[in-house]
């Protein structure tokens, strides 16, 4: 593929970070290649497999990791060395952030999904990114009806964390958890899930609300600069995503449940004003439990508190927008037999 802008199609996303012309070229084992944006590409080959496959990364543009394995994935088609068997869309969500090297320019990508970006009275790129996303998502799954739909949102988190790697499994609304996605995570490295226990506004939650994809976001590290990241860490990771790309009918092995951690979420914390105020450390770690008692925030007038033995803190941070979460507190569970398929 000499020549091949898709060679260098990370590259070409970061030089047209919002906007870049449609065009289409074809991969080595002929499967069809459809630039659709910036960051955005759909393979299509001619026999595909049964799964609709969206990858994703980037939405937040200092969480390099996620991208470095997708750049090296999306090389290994370009290349010839892996044959796509599947329908792939494949996102690398804000290339201008990564330019910057920041989690976001205006306003969090990950919080502008499910039509949040035409709440309020707000225009921004990002907003105009989430709105575009959607709408590529919504192209990619609506081709065909009958395709398993899988959407796997990577991203690296802001602090380290007790257990390295975790997914965050979107609200079900009733529906069990799926003993083969649970699998998948395993294999690919990934013994940690968190339930969500509400809606939300995440890419994750888009597509399984409205697609019905069996969808997470995960959590594959801690967020670090371009080449400053180990992906032999991720090498179990980068070798599910491959054989779910090129094997029509692969299936990881069994989960084993006896060393899958679950959690649920038991708190919310939002923060309400600029007073707001974590009451530990910026270095405590992702599943750092606290004693029941133990005062995690404040806002003015209003404290936050742990609730029952084991409660750990998720995603604590303390420079959100007013409005938006802070932490989860989360405790552990077991999952039941009723709650699984």
């Amino acid at each position: 593929m000499n020549g091949s802008r898709l060679a260098t199609f990370l590259e070409l996303s970061r030089a047209y970070p919002w906007h870049l012309a449609p065009f289409t070229e074809w991969l080595p084992d002929g499967t069809r290649a459809e630039v659709w944006d910036t960051g955005v590409l759909c393979l299509e080959p001619d026999a595909p497999g049964q799964r609709d496959l969206v990858i994703s990364c980037g939405i937040h543009g200092n969480e390099t990791a996620p991208i470095e394995l997708c750049e090296r994935l999306l090389q290994q088609l370009v290349t010839g060395r892996l044959r796509c068997r599947q329908r792939l869309l494949l996102i690398f969500g804000n290339p201008a952030a990564m330019n910057a090297g920041v989690r976001e320019l205006e306003e969090n990508l990950n919080r502008l999904f499910s039509g949040a970006y035409a709440r309020g009275n707000i225009s921004n790129r990002e907003r105009q990114r989430a709105a575009a996303l959607e709408g590529y998502v919504t192209r990619f799954f609506a081709a065909r009806s009958d395709g398993e739909r899988l959407h796997y949102d990577l991203h690296t988190a802001i602090r380290p964390s007790l257990y390295e790697k975790f997914a965050v499994y979107p609200f079900t609304h009733g529906a069990p958890c799926r003993r083969d996605q649970l699998a998948f995570l395993q294999a690919a490295g990934v013994n940690t899930v968190l339930l969500s226990q509400a809606p939300t506004t995440t890419f994750s939650y888009f597509s399984a609300r409205h697609f019905g994809a069996q969808a997470f976001t995960l959590e594959l590290g801690k967020a670090r600069p371009f080449g400053d990241n180990d992906l032999c860490r991720l090498q179990a990771m980068a070798e599910c995503l491959a054989a779910l790309v090129s094997t029509p009918g692969w299936q990881p092995p069994a989960v084993d449940m006896a060393r899958l951690r679950v959690f649920d979420v038991s708190q919310e914390i939002i923060k309400q004003s600029p007073a707001f105020r974590l009451a530990f450390s910026d270095d405590v770690p992702n599943f750092t439990a606290f004693a029941p008692g133990t005062l995690l925030a404040s806002d003015g007038e209003h404290h936050w508190y742990a609730q029952s033995e084991g409660e750990a803190v998720v995603f604590p941070n303390a420079e959100v927008a007013v409005g938006q979460r802070a932490a989860l507190m989360v405790t552990p569970v077991r999952l039941s037999e009723a709650q699984l398929v």
